[in-house]
This record gives structure tokens, C-alpha cells and sequence, in this order.
């Protein structure tokens, strides 16, 4: 099996020698300790860390309001249009695991501005064309900076002091929704008001200050374990995730009963299943299988996976709600920026809550704030199928759902983290990630066939009905009822540094 050899020097975050992995994978010792930080500085650490996640999520969402405008802009089809969003999609699914493991490996700063470079240069690519083909490169470009987010976790649970740890994971989390709610009403007022390359500019620009503020400020993480980069490992995860990712970005399209749909999503099981049995005999593997299957991990992804379904939802069953027609019987006809500011409270809430929601994984446990936050999310997808009589309604039952997915958000990586070695806690981060991203393409790939196939007629357009979207709202609250369960099952435990419970 071919493996690249990287030798590099390695430390836990307590300047101690760190085994971690299967047996026969151990790190080299490098004794190195940060010294104490003041307040001050680990704040201003916290800050240049959030800010970077912020542009992250917000790149995410930024072209989603300007779709329908840009076939035209672009003198293109529509499906083409569809694969700046797809391309970023693929490559994030790809560039969230792989780069989380060579954070651990190499230095978990220098992966983040990895990440934070190719934000800025792929937003500079197609800050400067209006060429399809170019546009969707420079996409794909940006796609790799989706890793920003669970490296930066990683980063700042290795950096701050200990007490500080839970409220900065919390607010990282939170940035999630928050990037999405403001990237929203800001590409609705663009699109109406200039022209949709600005988006990039601003991703552009905030991409290299971030990219200088962490050189300047953030100090790289103490904990390295080197090793050789697994080769069949990446290649095998990067050719599973895209059989599995491009079908459920392209279902609506090819049809869930097409030959590449149902034959791409055979493929990607076929390869992860071969993944996992060839990462058990690898020295270094880049997942650590042993650590994943761990049953308080395992239920802690599949968690983040309903999730991530549940968040997405949100994002097209509110600003398509309330912009669609009052002939649908349930719209308002809002315009672009009315149906981002829709979004708002949501990510105000998640914001909010991150402090309150560090305080109680602190006082409860991970397990149980988990199960709080799904509960509150089927709550919120609850009273969306009931109240939808007035915006105010509305607003009011996605900032429910948006604080529900806050303390979620924040009790993931403290679960992650509580029970994965010093040592893989990026890698693990990242593929928490990945799954919160597998369940935003179920949602999209699913709630898009929902909303397809339940219609109501509109002059000569056929938009979705209100039965469908209830459907759809039905389906999250079931998926956040299923997550409450699953974080209740999760066992109580000492972290993996001084001894995983399992």
C-alpha cells in the first residue's frame, strides 16, 4: 500500500507524549508547552478563529438567493449554474476529513490557513470571470476551505485555557447558522442591487484578512504526531464520498430511479466499506476506524448527520416559503432580502445561546445539552406545520429551530472531543463535520423531491404546496426526535487521554 513518509515532531497539549490509534500507531515525543496566555490574548485568538468560520459559512450560502438570476447572467443552462453549488459540495465532502488528519499530523494552524487561502483564492477566480466553467473551478477552489471550521474547534481546544475551551467551541459552532442566516438577506440585497461577482469580492477580501490575522496572531497548536500520509486512504475516501455526494446533488435532475443515481450510491458504499476494512491495516490510516466506531462517536455523527439535515431544511423551507406567491394559499411574496431576513433571528439565536449552551455542558454533560437541542429543534419543526398564518409566525418558529441546532452544535465537538486522543481530535472534528454536511445533502436531495412532487399551480407555474412543505417540516422534526434518542444512548465516560470509555 502506498504511503508517503513525513516525519515531524509531535507533543500533547500538556507538553506530554501522546499514543493514540491502533496498535503499533504512536507519536513521536516533542516536549513543547505554550505558556499561560492572558485573557486578552485568548480572546483576541477566539475572535480571529470566529471570523474565519463566519466567512466560511457564509461562503457556503451566498450564491444559494442568486441561482435563479444567473443562467441568465451567465448565458447559460440551469443545471450547469447547479454545479457551483454541487462542485463545492464534492470537495468539501473530500477536503473536511482528509484535512482535519493532516492538522493532526502537521500542524493544525497550518491547515487552517490552507483552508482560508483557498477561500480567498477561489473567490478571487471567480471574482474575475463570468465564465461558467471558470466560475465552477474557483467554486471548487473555495470548497476546500469548508475545513476551516472544524480545524479551527480543533485549534483553539489545543490553544485556550481549559475554562475557556467549552464557550469558544460553542461559539465556533454557532457560526454555522449565523454565516448562513447573513449570507442570505446580503446576496438577496446584492442581487438586487449590483452585480452577483460582489459576493466573491467580499469573500475575496475577507479571505486574505483572515489569512493575515491567523499568521499574525494565532500561534500553531503544541500537539503534532507526524506520520505518513495514507494515500489508498484518501483516495478511497475522496472516490466514496463523491459516488455518494454527487447523487444526492443531482437526484433531482437524473431522478432517484435513474441507473447513475442508484449505481453512483452502490459505488460509494462499495468504497467506503472497502475503506474501512483497509484502514484496520494500515500503520497510519487516515480514519481511524477503531476510534470511530467507538459507540459514543458513532452515535454522536449520526447525530450531527440529523442535524445537519434539520439546519438545511431551514434554509429552503423558510426564504422559499415566504417569497413564494399568496396565490400558493401560504406565501407573502416577500422579495429576495425579506426572505434572508427571515433567516436572521435564527442565527441571532444560535449566537445568543452559544454561552448558554457551553454553561450547560459544562453543568450537564455533552450527551444530555444534545438531547436538549434536538428537542428543541422537533419542537420548532413542530409548530412550523401548525403556525404559518403570518410572517411573524414563521420568524418566530425558525429562531426555535435555530436555537435548538446552537446547543446542539455546541454540545458536538465537546462529545467529540471528550472522547477522541489529543492527537486525532482535528480528524475527528472533520469527519463530525462531514456528516453534518451528508445530512444537509440528504435534506437538499430529499426535501427537494418532497417539494418537486407536491405542487399547486400558479398561473403556469407549478410551485410547491403547503401539504408538501408540511411533509417536509414532519420529516425534521422526526429526524430531531430520533437525534434526542440517540443523544440519551450516548454513555457517560472519561476521555480518551485518560482512558476512553466506551
Amino acid at each position: 500500500m502506498t504511503e508517503v513518509s513525513v516525519p515531524v515532531g509531535n507533543a500533547g497539549p500538556q507538553g506530554t507524549a501522546q499514543t493514540a490509534g491502533p496498535p503499533g500507531r504512536q507519536a513521536a515525543a516533542e516536549v513543547e508547552i505554550r505558556p499561560p496566555v492572558s485573557p486578552g490574548r485568548a480572546s483576541l485568538e477566539l475572535v480571529v478563529v470566529g471570523f474565519a468560520a463566519l466567512l466560511v459559512a457564509m461562503a457556503q450560502g451566498l450564491l444559494v438567493p442568486v441561482l435563479s438570476i444567473l443562467p441568465a447572467e451567465l448565458n447559460t443552462t440551469h443545471t450547469n449554474v447547479e454545479w457551483l453549488l454541487t462542485s463545492t459540495l464534492l470537495v468539501a465532502a473530500v477536503a473536511v476529513p482528509v484535512m482535519g488528519r493532516l492538522g493532526d499530523m502537521f500542524g493544525k494552524r497550518r491547515m487552517l490557513l490552507v483552508a482560508m487561502a483557498a477561500l480567498a483564492v477561489g473567490s478571487l477566480m471567480a471574482a474575475l470571470t463570468s465564465n461558467v466553467a471558470l466560475l465552477i473551478v474557483g467554486r471548487a477552489v473555495q470548497g476546500l476551505s469548508a475545513a476551516a471550521i472544524p480545524l479551527g474547534i480543533s485549534l483553539l481546544v489545543s490553544l485556550l485555557p481549559k475554562e475557556r475551551v467549552g464557550s469558544a467551541v460553542a461559539l465556533i459552532s454557532s457560526m454555522l447558522g449565523v454565516g448562513a442566516a447573513l449570507s442570505l438577506p446580503l446576496a438577496g440585497l446584492i442581487a438586487e442591487h449590483a452585480d452577483f461577482h460582489v459576493l466573491f469580492w467580499i469573500t475575496a477580501v475577507g479571505g486574505v484578512l483572515s489569512f493575515a490575522l491567523i499568521l499574525a496572531i494565532v500561534p500553531e497548536a503544541p500537539s503534532r504526531t507526524g506520520g505518513r500520509v495514507d494515500l489508498v486512504g484518501a483516495a478511497l475516501l475522496s472516490a466514496g464520498l463523491v459516488a455518494l455526494m454527487l447523487p444526492l446533488a443531482e437526484a433531482g435532475n437524473w431522478g432517484w430511479g435513474s441507473p447513475w443515481v442508484l449505481g453512483l450510491l452502490a459505488l460509494g458504499v462499495v468504497l467506503l466499506v472497502t475503506l474501512g476494512t483497509v484502514e484496520r491495516r494500515i500503520r497510519d490510516p487516515l480514519v481511524d476506524m477503531a476510534a470511530f466506531l467507538r459507540r459514543p462517536l458513532l452515535l454522536t455523527n449520526i447525530a450531527s448527520l440529523l442535524f445537519g439535515f434539520a439546519l438545511f431544511a431551514s434554509m429552503i423551507g423558510t426564504a422559499s416559503f415566504v417569497q413564494a406567491p399568496e396565490e400558493t394559499g401560504y406565501g407573502f411574496g416577500s422579495s429576495l432580502v425579506v426572505g434572508g431576513l427571515a433567516m436572521l433571528p435564527s442565527g441571532i439565536g444560535m449566537l445568543l445561546l452559544a454561552p448558554v449552551a457551553a454553561r450547560m455542558v459544562v453543568r450537564f454533560g455533552g450527551a444530555p445539552t444534545l438531547a436538549v437541542g434536538a428537542v428543541v429543534v422537533a419542537l420548532g419543526w413542530g409548530t412550523r406545520i401548525i403556525f404559518s398564518d403570518s410572517l411573524g409566525q414563521i420568524i418566530l418558529c425558525n429562531t426555535v429551530v435555530g436555537i435548538g441546532t446552537g446547543i446542539g452544535y455546541a454540545a458536538m465537538p465537546s462529545l467529540i472531543n471528550l472522547f477522541t486522543p489529543p492527537t486525532e481530535i482535528a480528524a475527528a472534528n472533520g469527519l463530525n463535520a462531514l456528516f453534518r454536511s451528508i445530512g444537509s445533502s440528504l435534506a437538499s436531495a430529499i426535501g427537494g423531491s418532497i417539494l418537486a412532487a407536491q405542487t399547486v399551480s400558479v398561473g403556469t407555474a407549478e410551485l410547491p404546496s403547503l401539504e408538501g412543505y408540511q411533509v417536509l417540516f414532519a420529516m425534521c422534526a422526526t429526524a430531531a426526535v430520533i437525534a434526542a434518542l440517540l443523544s440519551v444512548a450516548i454513555p457517560r465516560g472519561r476521555s480518551a487521554s485518560s482512558g476512553t470509555a466506551g
